[in-house]
Parts: structure tokens; sequence; C-alpha cells
């Protein structure tokens, strides 16, 4: 327990969110604050920085997944405009390059096309070692070495394995089967960089499309040969991170170096190609489960073997079983390692792989059994959460009127345009963690102001900093300013694990109780009274045991004179939470004669607590639906292994959903009886692909075990039926 929350415990007032009926903000529907900025084109992003002087950046990428190249910068040093060349070669080993576009050399100059002329002229050959692309190279006969240890590797295994294969023995169904996710990239809408403003001198600010603000300053000031404490971080808005961008990441050092030889800031943005080979991406996986259920619908086995495919990084896995829980289980973790940019964290880490392959297996042994496939989960999980969260799901979606509940449709009865349900399940942490400051500051002149060195990744961070603060001091939401992503505000944590507001809510209200118990006792004497009598409501101050003696909140900051009010608040454990559970169905459309799959509904059930901002939850919950639907029918990074070329790293070839790809979304608040904050980020965004895969078999009997969800796929699954 912190020092503050302990005075609280011997007496104080303890700080709690308040009686819900009585709330004005937390746990109602608020539109985001920086709402009308957005829809105007008035937010600024990194992107959209200029600076006098400002030199514009680009880097040269190496074509190759493992090539050693020799550069003469020379040439596009010679071109007018051009300010500064430099050659990056940090993560290099031995001269060689371990990844397809990993960046090798990066430019300044004048214009952005002048940039592009310099990166063209760098004269660059290129010696090329053999490479292993995808997991067929790496684990070839005398494939290539992507690490000194080799390719494939293998972990501590869990559970019993001969106890695993002797409850299966028993079972009366049995079910093997591979399960494989492709990599995916983030797509993030502004690609990855930061424009740094250095002029020489030992002061530097970095605008940085990041989400961390803290995490930038460390880094930026070593590739500037600065002290740490003279480059500020500023982050006013962003474009999208889904966990790629946690780290500074190599455009950001790259405008530093830039920056310092050339005494002038830079602007260096990726374009949409190097972003999609150098910024990291989610992991694919490959994973082979064994289970086995008896007749009356308990799992009682299940054997897993998981490979992680995340590039020259280890990937994800949360491991087996994920949710369910079998009798006995046996789990095998690996990865393989390919000459590929490294996976690093993307909504829900290894959480969606776990979920394709479980949920499918889990469906496929209800389907042996001839069992209801919602009645064979909920049998298997010992939440009464989850069931209740089922329940409700299978409501929305119409499956008490499903005519499908024990499986699909016989072939020779199966309509051309089959209809479908499937389920999934979720959980994740979510919980918050100290490190985070808020400061308050109530002004002579009734401004307020709510100050954090966080960042708003667009999930309506500024909303709630705005809002806990305006309900503890009796305020309307627009009468408090949200200042936030700026270094200079104070500690916080990187936006990261769904950890943002558990860990930064609490501090705000901290802060703004702590602001709102100054106050009061400035204004005690004034109304003759005792500080802890009076209240703050409705744009005014008054004493609880008479409304006459009372203080509108202009008048009243008015009495501060020339001063101000300043205080600062800290994480507050009794505040949060972690741990979630959350339930989604699928309702899809599949064309028999074409193969095309068509999400009709989607629904998802999810518990987080207090949900701080409502309308905030909601709009998550419906954008983690959109990700899994997009993840689970269209996208998939393509590169050709002999070759060693990206074939779909733009806009144009790699697909992801748009609003005609987008179903009906209903996102449903749990009830949840736990009045503390927990982070909603992650687990809407896990079982969505699954649930839609689930049924699409539950539509025609065609069982896709390899995302994306293709056409193609679904006509050869339906084949193999006859």
């Amino acid at each position: 327990m912190s020092e503050r929350a302990s005075e609280r415990a011997r007496g104080a007032e303890a700080l709690t969110w308040g009686d819900p009926a009585a709330r004005t903000f937390a746990g109602q529907d608020s539109p985001r604050v920086d709402g009308p900025l957005k829809v105007t084109g008035r937010a600024r992003y990194t992107h959209d920085v200029r600076l006098p002087g400002m030199l514009y950046g680009a880097i040269l990428p190496c074509p190759y997944p493992k090539a050693r190249p020799a550069l003469d910068l020379a040439p596009a040093r010679a071109l007018a405009g051009v300010v500064a060349a430099i050659e990056l070669d940090e993560s290099r080993d031995g001269g060689w390059t371990t990844y397809l576009g990993q960046p090798i050399a990066a430019v300044a100059a004048k214009t952005p096309e002048l940039a592009a002329d310099a990166i063209r002229a760098i004269g660059v050959e290129y010696e090329l070692g053999d490479w292993c692309a995808d997991r067929a190279q790496a684990l070839a006969e005398g494939a290539e070495p992507v690490s000194s240890s080799g390719n494939a590797f293998v972990e501590d295994a869990q559970g019993d394995r001969a106890a695993v294969e002797a409850a299966l023995a028993a079972c009366d169904a049995v079910v093997e089967a591979t399960y494989t996710m492709p990599v995916q990239v983030h797509a993030c809408m502004e690609t990855h960089g930061a424009v740094v403003d250095y002029r020489g001198g030992d002061e530097a600010i970095v605008y940085a499309s990041t989400q961390g603000t803290n995490s930038v300053p460390g880094p930026a000031a070593r590739a500037l040969g600065l002290a740490a404490g003279k480059v500020t971080a500023i982050v006013e808005h962003m474009g999208g991170g889904f966990g790629s961008k946690l780290r500074f990441g190599v455009a950001g050092l790259a405008a530093c170096r830039l920056a310092r030889e050339a005494g002038a800031p830079v602007h260096l943005m990726l374009d949409r190609s190097d972003e999609f080979l150098c910024t990291g991406n989610r992991s694919g996986s490959h994973q082979v489960l064994k289970g086995g259920a008896t007749a009356d619908g308990k799992l009682q086995a299940l054997l897993s073997t998981v490979q992680n495919l995340g590039g020259i990084g280890r990937g994800s896995h949360p491991g087996h079983p994920f949710i369910y829980e079998p009798a006995v289980s046996f789990h095998q973790p690996g990865y393989v390692l390919t000459h590929t940019d490294a996976a690093v964290p993307m909504r829900a880490p290894g959480h969606p792989q776990a979920s394709f392959a479980i949920e499918s297996m889990m469906d496929e042994l209800a389907n042996a059994l001839r069992l209801d496939p919602l009645e064979f989960r909920k049998q298997n999980v010992s939440s009464e959460v989850y069931r209740r969260q089922l329940d409700r799901a299978a409501r929305e979606i119409g499956w008490a009127e499903h005519p499908n509940r024990r499986g699909p449709p016989a072939p020779s009865v199966r309509p051309e345009k089959a209809v479908g349900i499937g389920f999934g399940l979720a959980r994740w942490g979510g919980g918050g963690r100290p490190g985070a400051r808020v400061t308050v500051r109530i002004a002579s002149d009734g401004s307020v102001t709510a100050s954090a060195g966080s960042q708003d990744l667009g999930t309506g961070t500024r909303t709630y900093l705005a809002g806990i603060v305006a309900e503890e001091l009796g305020l309307p939401l627009a009468a408090v300013e949200a200042r936030l992503g700026d270094s200079r505000y104070g500690p916080a944590g990187a936006s990261g694990g769904s950890t943002t507001t558990p860990s930064l809510a609490p501090a705000v209200k901290d802060a703004a109780r702590r602001a709102r118990d100054a106050f009061f006792a400035h204004l005690a004497p004034i109304l003759g009274t005792r500080a802890e009598r009076l209240r703050a409501r409705d744009g005014a101050i008054l004493a609880a045991e008479d409304g006459a003696k009372r203080l509108g909140w202009r008048e009243a900051c008015a009495t501060l004179a020339a001063g101000e009010i300043a205080v600062t608040g800290e994480f507050q454990a009794e505040l949060a939470d972690s741990g979630t559970h959350g339930a989604q169905a699928a309702k899809v459309e599949v064309d028999t004669l074409t193969g095309e799959v068509r999400v009709l509904k989607m629904v998802a059930v999810q518990d987080c607590g207090l949900a701080v901002n409502t309308l905030a939850a909601r709009s998550q919950i419906q954008g983690g639906m959109i990700g899994a639907l997009s993840y689970g029918l269209l996208e998939e990074r393509v590169i050709d292994p002999w070759l060693g070329l990206a074939m779909n790293a733009s806009f144009v070839d790699y697909k992801v959903a748009g609003i005609k790809d987008v179903a009906e979304l209903v996102a449903i608040l749990d009830d949840d009886p736990r009045e503390r904050v927990i982070g909603i980020g992650e687990p809407p965004a896990i079982p969505g692909h699954a649930a839609i895969a689930n049924a699409i078999f539950n539509a025609c009997g065609a069982r896709v075990r390899d995302l994306p969800l293709t056409p193609d796929k679904v006509l050869t699954a339906l084949a193999a039926l006859g």
C-alpha cells in the first residue's frame, strides 16, 4: 500500500470511484474530447510537424533476406540539397544483414524528393548469402543457420506426456489437426518515425509517433549524444500502434543521427513499403493439437506442439491449454527463426494464435461427439463468468433459433448460401501498475488543467484525464483541459498490454481528490464551515448543512487571488484490478459455389471492471472485433522464399478490412461487480477470427485450419467433403 493509501486507511476518507448513482463521468457514455480535432483535420500528428529549416529523411532497406552490402555514400552526398548521409550498421552481424528490409543507410535532404533521389544515388553492391525466408526453408536439411545456434528451438515442456497419451486412448472422440496462422503486419495508418528538432547545442525536442512518450528521451539522447534530461518527447496525436510503437525504433534513431550530423531538424517517417518490412509484426504460428473428450462432453486430454514464427525473434504464445480445462495436458512450445523482421507485440501478443487452434479443436471435438458446441464449451470451463457470457452472446446472435446447433447440414441438403454461427472465448490480465504521476491545477481564473506524461493512442485517454477531474470537482467535462503526450509532464508507462487506463486513471482520481480537498481547505473559512462539510456540485461549491452557503466555481476560484492550487497524484492500487473474460459469437454467410464468406454479425460480451467511459470501452470492443475479422478473412504477409521478395508490402496488395467488410457489431459490457478499473484493449481482439472459422464450418461443413479464411480454402475444404 502506498504512503498516501496508508494515510487514508488511518482515518481519512477512503478513495473509491464513488456512488454509481452519483457519478457524472465514470461508468457513463462520454464523447471524446479530441473528436472535433480529428474529424476536422486539426489534430497534429507527428507526420504533420513542420519546423523552420527542417530536412526530410529517408532510409535504404536491404532488398534481400541476407546480404553483405558495400556502400558508397559519396554520390548521394554530392547531390545539391542533400545535407547528410549515414550508414546504419548497428545490428549487422559481421557486415551481414539478418532480415529482409533491414535498413542499411539513411539520408537527409531539403525536400522529400531530394531525399528519395539521394537514396537512389547511393552506390551499393550486395554479396548475397543463403537465406531462410519461411518455415519450410528454415527446417530443410542443410538450411542456412539464422542464428549461431540454428533455426529450430524447443523450449521447456509442460505436463506429463505419458499421462496425456493414456487419457487420449480412453476417450470416445479424439481429434488431431494442424492449425496455422500467417505473419501479419500492424498496418498503422501513420507510419513509424519522428521529427527531431535539434540544431546543435545540448537540447532537443523529439516529436514521435510512439506508444511511450517517456520511452523516447533515453534512446534519442544516446543517438544525439546528449544527456537524457536534455531531450523532450512530444506525441500530440499518433495514428495507430497496436504494440509496434512501444520502442523508439530504427526510424527514430536514424532521424536523431541525421539531425546530429546535419545540425538541423529532421523529419523521417517511413514509407509504406519500409513500414511493412522493418517495424515488426504479429508472429505466425504452426500448432499441432490432439484433443480427446468423452461422450458426455468432458475434455479429458490435450497434447499440443507449437512453433512460433517470429522472424529473427521468438514470437509469442501463451501456451496450451488456453482457457479450456482438460483433465490432463502436455504442451511443447518452440519457435523457428527465419531471415525476416522480428515479431513485436501486437494487440494481445500470442493469444489470437492460441485461440484459433484451441477454439477450432473444441469445435471439431463437439462435432465428433454430435454435441452442441456452445454447451460443450460451457461444460469445459470452471468460471461462471464465461458461462454467463457465452449464454448472453448466444442469445444476441440467435443460437437458440439456429438449425445447425448439432452440426452443419449434410452436403446433399446444403444450401447455396449457407448461414452458420461460431463461438470463441478470450482472457487477458490488463492490470495497473505504479509509475504514473498526474498533476491537477486550479487557477484563480477558474481554469482547470490535468497533466500527465502519458499518451493517447486514440483510445480515449484524454477524455478520462479530463472527465475524472471534472467529476471530482463538480464541473462539466469541457471545463477541464487535458494535457498529455509531453515527457515534461512527468513519468508514465508506455501504452501496452491494456495497462494504460488501470495505471493512469487511479492516479488521475488521486490527483483530483487531493486538488478538491486542498481547495475545500482553502474555502472552508471563507464559507464559515469545515472542509469536510463542503461539496462540489453543478459548477458550485456549497456547504452540505446549508445550501445557502455556496460559491459559484469562478467566484470560488477568484478567492485564490493570483495563486493556484497544484497537486500531484499517483497510482492507487485499490482503484485498479486485473483479469478479464470475454465471449464472442459470429454469424456468417458462405457462398458454397464461390467460397466467399460474408460476416453478417459479431457479438462480444466483455468484462472490464469499472469502465471509466462506457462509450470508449464499447468502441474498443468493436475495434477488436474488426481487427479479428480482418486478420481472419484477409491479412497475410507474403514473401517469395526463393526470390526473397516481399510480394504485398503496400496497401494495394496487403488486404485489410474496409467498411464493406465490416459486419453488424454488438459490443456488450458484461455486468461486472468489481468497482475497479481494468484495461480492455487486448481481449476483444483475441477470439473473433476463431469464431468466424467455426461459423464457416457450422454453415457448410468446411473446416479451414489455415488463416486467412479465403474463398479458395473454403472451396478446397468443401471439395474434400464430396
